[in-house]
């Protein structure tokens, strides 16, 4: 299914399509047993169809029969249009495929004209050969080959149905890679809950972690990166946002027009059920007032192992030149795929339902169309590769069935028509394009939130915070222990990060790494990121915010970011409040790549993410990718275990000012949102990001980690934890007294970054630094002998207690036990300099690199 539909999609033009003309004779072969269909099929009178399908011929002859379209989601307006595309009532099918393609989450109905500003203000990129409007970005990164990804929601299923909804959701997206011509070789999954103590997150968490591991895993793919994070605006609307990366040789890629009159449109993958039906129409476009076993039916059944051998059969057909257009079958099922191919190529399409293998012999004709089941895909076939392409299909162990055939636009000149038969009954006849392209498009009504201005006055600076080392200490062991701040290898160590044996850096990294070409060494890093209540206070730089952490975590890879995807979860597109967060958020997000200089290549708009009135913080997910040109010169998070005396230095890139607004430390400590978030410099984000690629690749860093929720003090501990290694850290003078040391710890200013540096490269790095004009100061070094984390002149805390702290939530919280956050693997890889000095333990007054470290503006905000 298309998302982010495409920018220069035709506008909802309200127009009167004559029926199309004679349908060719098909050339495709009847199956066995089946009467063969006729060219020109005859309805049989109405009278004769009591109990028979809503034929095309009785809808004219019953023009005034009620139909249920509001329950369907229609508007009367929206009806009274398909009636004129038609010049007729439309059929039970035809009904139900309209009230899918014109759904929110199929037409994109109140986001297209924001969206434009992804396509209208993009930067120009020549690595882009797929972009928007396409089933996923693709970006050249060598000369042979790409790679394709893309962020897709599977909210309100994962709610009703947690295993299966979490579950599908990966296997969607994996087949929206595929279709581009990709094999998928690794995941992600941002997700959100409700307050982690709710009852109703105990039943959602679990399950929804289990369904994006059960499926991943049993696809053999790793699960390479994400996020868990829990606030109550997500009570009863989590989100689960899953993404996926493929990799295609350059000249592999695939396309989904259905072109060539006389070819052959072949269903392949698993059989046809009642799993589904209505899931993007009314689960996905709507928000939650009944009770969820209501919509129970609504949800689809995964098979990861059926979608293993899909993948397989569609990449040697792909190898074999044997396909000419294919779409993934997810939200809206048959009626999407047959639509949009058709519409895509201007031509038509004649398909005979009777031919889809059912699971459910009962089934109607709008069941078939309307059904989500999984593991399917829709191939366009030159006649003569048809017995190619079924001999592949059956070689896997998949079914493959010839359902139909291409027709040709009409002989006026307009696009073909698609014409459904049902068993000799003709139940769909319509313009592909009226359901593709030309459904409603809405500029809703915008209004700023009315509590906007209070809420950004209630600032979180004023409020109480730490002003002892006892409080200080005990502070940072509360913040570590948080749910969102905790370890979350409860979550992570149920995926498998490591499979097909080319993921260089995963979970709990700040970017997961993958090496794409064993030979060269050539990999890509990916981060996905995302705040609720930043974007809540300011939702224009609250989405930049997004983009500038995960724009932050590929560069602290060593990478270089090259392209954006993204989740716009928001509540309902009826509120001028929400439309106006989601207008901002948008604005926000084309305007920051335009100043980062890299495109969105696609995404997904999540609307109706709300339970009654209660909308979700604007929820804006950025999934950043970026490239390296060699994996073995990727920077890992971790303090590295140094030999003997030896240390490395740690330094803090960036500045520091009084931030505390948004802050996971203000929600934490006094359940406080408010203010302004921290302010966003993507100009800084640039040179950060250029300056650490560059000292990486040179050989100057040891460990890099991006600074943001928890501020420093979370990336002290994560980095310590990593490899179990101590630090000795020294506040700068500016930052030593009254509440300025917590204000250093925890503040959430952007555009930081924590590093160390081998013991002898100092004078180069701070020169390269120097040179690019990004402020640094030298806080500490590194101590793998200490066991301990210690504050100068504040407070010391063992890495025992911090690891006790850190790991412990999770599993109170959902039972079970994790093995802690040393890995095993990967403290034999890290790389240990050969002769160096070791640094002198820290004295009392460490070389501060930038007099910027703080401002006499922050100390009056103190």
């Amino acid at each position: 299914m298309t998302t982010q539909s495409d920018i220069g999609a035709s506008e909802a033009a309200e127009v009167t399509v004559p029926t199309g003309g004679p349908v060719p004779t098909p050339r495709i072969p009847v199956p066995t047993g089946e009467a063969a269909p006729v060219a020109n099929p005859v309805d049989a009178a109405a009278g004769d169809l009591a109990d028979g399908p809503d034929t095309v011929q009785r809808a004219v002859g019953t023009p005034d029969e009620l139909q249920p379209y509001p329950e369907l989601g229609l508007r009367d307006d929206e009806y009274e249009r398909i009636r004129q595309i038609l010049d007729r009532r439309p059929t039970q099918a035809e009904l139900a495929m309209y009230s899918i393609m014109w759904s929110e989450h199929c037409s994109y109905k109140s986001s297209k004209v924001h969206l434009r500003q992804f396509g209208e203000k993009a930067p120009p990129s020549d690595r882009l050969l797929a972009g928007i409007g396409e089933n996923a970005g693709v970006v050249q990164i060598s000369d042979e080959l790409a790679v394709t990804f893309k962020v897709e929601s599977h909210n309100h299923p994962s709610f009703v149905e947690p295993y299966q909804g979490a579950a599908t959701g990966v296997g969607g997206i994996v087949r929206d890679i595929l279709a581009m011509g990709a094999r998928p070789v690794a995941v992600m999954d941002p997700l959100r809950f409700g307050a982690a103590d709710h009852p109703d997150t105990a039943r959602v968490l679990p399950g929804v972690v289990a369904g994006v591991g059960g499926y991943g895993n049993c696809l053999g793919l790793p699960n390479i990166g994400g996020e868990v994070v829990f606030d109550p605006c997500y009570q009863g609307n989590p989100l689960v946002n899953a993404l996926c990366l493929g990799v295609l040789p350059v000249d592999r890629l695939q396309n989904k027009a259905a072109a060539g009159a006389g070819n052959v449109v072949v269903l392949m993958g698993a059989k046809t059920g009642r799993d589904g039906i209505g899931g993007v129409s009314v689960l996905a476009s709507a928000t939650f007032e009944e009770a969820s076993e209501q919509r129970r039916p609504s949800v689809q059944v995964g098979d990861p192992f059926t979608e293993k051998l899909l993948i397989e059969a569609c990449l040697e057909l792909y190898d074999a030149q044997l396909v000419v257009g294919i779409q993934d079958l997810g939200g809206a099922g048959l009626t999407c795929a047959l639509t949009e191919t058709a519409a895509a190529a201007g031509t038509g399409m004649r398909v005979w339902l009777e031919r889809v293998p059912l699971r459910e012999p009962s089934m109607e004709p709008h069941e078939i169309l309307a059904s989500e089941s999984q593991e399917r895909m829709l191939l366009v076939v030159e006649p003569e590769k048809l017995e190619a392409v079924l001999k592949t299909a059956e070689k896997w162990g998949v079914l493959a069935t010839a359902i139909g055939e291409v027709t040709p636009a009409q002989a006026d000149g307009q696009p073909g028509r698609l014409l459904v038969t049902w068993r000799g009954h003709t139940v769909v006849d319509v313009p592909p394009g009226s359901l593709v392209d030309d459904g409603p498009v809405y500029a809703r009504p915008m209004r700023e939130p009315a509590d906007l201005i209070l809420l950004q006055a209630d600032r979180a600076e004023t409020l109480p915070r730490p002003a002892t080392p006892d409080a200080l200490r005990e502070t940072v062991l509360r913040m570590i222990a948080s749910p969102n701040l905790c370890d979350k290898s409860w979550v992570t160590e149920q995926y498998d990060r490591y499979v097909l044996g080319n993921t260089i850096l995963a979970q709990p990294e700040d970017s997961g790494v993958i090496r794409i070409d064993e030979e060269t060494g050539l990999g890509v890093a990916l981060s996905v990121d995302g705040n609720g209540r930043y974007a809540r206070l300011d939702p224009y730089n609250g989405a930049k915010l997004a983009l500038a952490e995960s724009y932050r975590n590929v560069a602290v890879s060593g990478a270089k970011p090259i392209a954006v995807t993204n989740c716009l979860n928001f509540g309902s597109p009826e509120d001028p409040g929400v439309m106006w967060q989601f207008a901002e958020a948008v604005r926000g997000l084309a305007d920051g790549c335009a100043e980062l200089g890299i495109p969105v290549t696609g995404g997904n708009v999540s609307f109706y993410n709300q339970t009654g009135a209660a909308a979700i913080h604007p929820t804006p997910v950025v999934g950043v990718l970026g490239v390296l040109d060699n994996v073995a010169e990727r920077v890992p998070m971790g303090f590295a275990p140094t030999t003997g005396a030896e240390r490395d230095l740690i330094f803090l890139l960036g500045e520091t000012h009084v931030e505390l607004s948004g802050s996971e430390w203000a929600w934490v400590t006094h359940q406080h949102l408010g203010g302004v978030p921290p302010k966003v410099d993507l100009g800084r984000e640039r040179v950060l990001a250029d300056t650490i690629a560059e000292a990486a690749r040179v050989g100057h860093l040891r460990s890099a980690h991006d600074l943001s929720d928890g501020g420093l003090a979370q990336a002290l501990v994560e980095s310590t934890l990593r490899y179990g290694v101590g630090a000795q850290i020294a506040l700068p003078e500016e930052f030593s007294n009254g509440s300025m040391p917590f204000v250093y710890l925890f503040s959430e200013t952007t555009g930081r970054a924590l590093v160390t540096v081998p013991h002898g490269r100092e004078k180069a790095f701070t020169a390269l630094c120097a040179e690019r004009g990004l402020p640094w100061s030298l806080i500490g070094v590194t101590d793998a002998g200490s066991g301990q984390l210690e504050i100068r002149d504040q407070f010391a805390v063992s890495l025992d207690e911090l690891r006790t702290a850190f790991t412990s939530t999770m599993p109170n919280l959902f039972g079970g036990t994790v093995t802690g956050s040393v890995p095993e693997v990967e403290v034999a890889e890290v790389e240990v300099a050969e002769a160096a000095e070791s640094a002198d333990v820290v004295e009392s007054s460490l070389p501060a690199g930038s007099a910027e470290a703080g401002t006499a503006d922050d100390a009056a905000d103190a």
